[in-house]
C-alpha cells in the first residue's frame, strides 16, 4: 500500500468554495462505518459518467493522468453482440448491460489489488468510464465498495444536453455507437440528484474547463480524506 506522502493528487483551484460553485454534489448522507481507514489506507474508484458524447473518456484519461493511477475504458468490456446492436441503433436493455457493468467493475477491483502488473503496490485509485445512465447502473458499480471502508466510489457526471451531444457524436469517426442512439440514451438517463457519492459537472464548456473543474472537484474530494 502506498503510503500517503507518495500518492499523488490532483491540481486543484485555490479557492474549494468556487469550485463547489461549478460542481453539484448532492447532500445525502454517507454510510458510516464503525472503523475509519488511515488517510493513506483508502482506495477510490473514479467513474465518469454520462449518455454518449459528454466526454468520459477524454476526461477520464485526463484524470488517469493527474491521479496517476489505472485507466478503464467501459467500451472495451462491451460484447461483440452488444457492440453489434448499438452500431445497428438498437438501444441495449438492462439485459445486455449486467454482464458489462459487472466485467467492469470486477476488472476496478482487481485494478485496486495486489498485482505483478503494479510490482504488488496497489494504487491510490482507479478511473473507468462508464455511462451508468440509470441508478440501478451505478448500484451494480457501488458493489464494488460494499463492506469495504477502504475503498470508496464517486460518480463524475458531465452534464450536457441534446443538441451538443448529438455534435459530438455525429463528428467521431470509427465509433460503433452513432448518434441515433443519444435519444434513446438520454430517454434511460436518470441523472445523479440527491446521491451523496456523485459530483455533477457542466460539460457546456470548453473542454479544458470542465479538466479544470473536474479536477477542482476531484481535489477537494480527496481533501476530505486526510
Amino acid at each position: 500500500m502506498l503510503s500517503a506522502g507518495e500518492r499523488p493528487q490532483p491540481a486543484i483551484g485555490k479557492n474549494a468554495a468556487a469550485a463547489r460553485t461549478k460542481s453539484s454534489l448532492s447532500h445525502s448522507p454517507a454510510p458510516m462505518w464503525s472503523v475509519q481507514p488511515k488517510p493513506e489506507q483508502v482506495q477510490h474508484i473514479w467513474v465518469v459518467t454520462g449518455p454518449a458524447g459528454c466526454g468520459k473518456s477524454t476526461v477520464g484519461r485526463g484524470l488517469q493522468a493527474a491521479l496517476n493511477v489505472p485507466f478503464l475504458e467501459g467500451d472495451d468490456f462491451h460484447s461483440q453482440k452488444n457492440k453489434e446492436k448499438m452500431g445497428s441503433g438498437i438501444p441495449l436493455t438492462d439485459a445486455d448491460r449486467w454482464d458489462w457493468l459487472i466485467s467492469l467493475r470486477n476488472a476496478a477491483i482487481k485494478a485496486l489489488s495486489p498485482s505483478e502488473e503494479n510490482n504488488f503496490h496497489p494504487p491510490s485509485g482507479v478511473v473507468v468510464a462508464c455511462s451508468a445512465l440509470k441508478q440501478k447502473y451505478r448500484d451494480v458499480m457501488r458493489v464494488a465498495a460494499y463492506g469495504t471502508p477502504s475503498v470508496q466510489i464517486h460518480f463524475v457526471y458531465l452534464k450536457l444536453d441534446e443538441k451538443a451531444l448529438l455534435q459530438r457524436v455525429a463528428a467521431r469517426q470509427a465509433h460503433y455507437m452513432k448518434s441515433t442512439m443519444v435519444q434513446s440514451q438520454l430517454q434511460d438517463l436518470e441523472e445523479p440528484q440527491g446521491e451523496w457519492d456523485a459530483l455533477t459537472i457542466d460539460a457546456h464548456v470548453p473542454q479544458e474547463q470542465v479538466m479544470r473543474e473536474v479536477l477542482e472537484a476531484v481535489g477537494d474530494k480527496l481533501a476530505e480524506y486526510q
